[in-house]
């Protein structure tokens, strides 16, 4: 199936001393769709989604967005067509939920155009969507962790684009909020029309969640496609050197792994 993408690498290559990140990495990144990141550590996948972002610069070939090379685009202008949530995340001491979501719509901020309307609307948006409308007031650091991700996800909502990239939102989460997250995630794509690109290290949940996964080994793309195509006992082995029995899912109908 051919997908449109409004973001893409070409040769995409990233070096660090000693070593080379990603090696000449070619990806499209499906509209409209949840694509998931999947390897080993060291493979490359959070450099792949900075990347993506121009949080990572390349060493060689480019990342196109709408058509036109990322390094050539204004700060300003990608913020408003594409967020990014990053790991490691801690919110200021004392800051309310409502708070940090507004920090969602500083790309929107000019010398011309300050605070407005859609502006409180674009956050009361994003505080709906999230479920966190009626802790809009509390502190931050008072709700549990699934709750203080979603407020993280609310404040990239408010950031109101078209494209999300997040970066293990589900790390350091039991599994309830785990799952709670990836069906707000979920929701996003399939209710809310946005195009998310998540790295996840759960295999089983990459292929319960994801619409089109990326399995990346060594810095290169050793498989992309449905989770279906994807997350196969030979790709398993190959991708994670880990031997693997591949089941259908009985209640979601998708691959489940089971090590041997």
């Amino acid at each position: 199936m051919t997908y449109r993408s409004s973001l893409m690498a070409k040769a995409a290559t990233v070096r660090f001393p000693g070593a080379s990140v990603l090696d000449k990495l070619s990806i499209d990144i499906p509209d409209d769709k949840l694509t998931v990141i999947i390897g080993r550590n060291g493979s490359g996948k959070s450099t792949l989604l900075r990347s993506l972002s121009r949080l990572q610069k390349l060493n060689a070939g480019q990342i196109v967005l709408d058509g036109k090379p990322l390094k050539n685009l204004k700060n300003r202008m990608i913020a408003r067509r594409l967020a990014v949530l990053p790991q490691g995340l801690s919110a200021p001491d004392g800051i309310t939920v409502r708070e940090l979501v507004s920090r969602g719509r500083t790309p929107h901020q000019t010398a011309f155009r300050q605070w407005s309307q859609s502006d409180d609307m674009a956050i009361t948006d994003a505080l709906a969507k999230t479920g966190l409308s009626d802790d809009a007031e509390r502190t931050v650091s008072t709700l549990s962790g699934g709750q203080q991700q979603r407020v993280w996800i609310a404040m990239i909502l408010a950031q109101d684009t078209k494209l999300l990239l997040l970066d293990e939102p589900t790390t350091f989460l039991d599994l309830r909020h785990q799952i709670e997250v990836l069906n707000l995630i979920r929701d996003l794509v399939s209710t809310h029309s946005r195009t998310v690109v998540a790295v996840l290290h759960d295999i089983n949940l990459a292929a319960r969640f994801a619409d089109h996964i990326i399995a990346l080994d060594g810095g290169q793309i050793h498989s992309a496609g449905k989770p279906d195509d994807v997350i196969t006992a030979q790709s398993m082995a190959a991708v994670f050197d880990l031997d693997v029995e591949v089941i259908e899912d009985p209640v979601h109908n998708k691959p489940h792994i089971i090590p041997r």
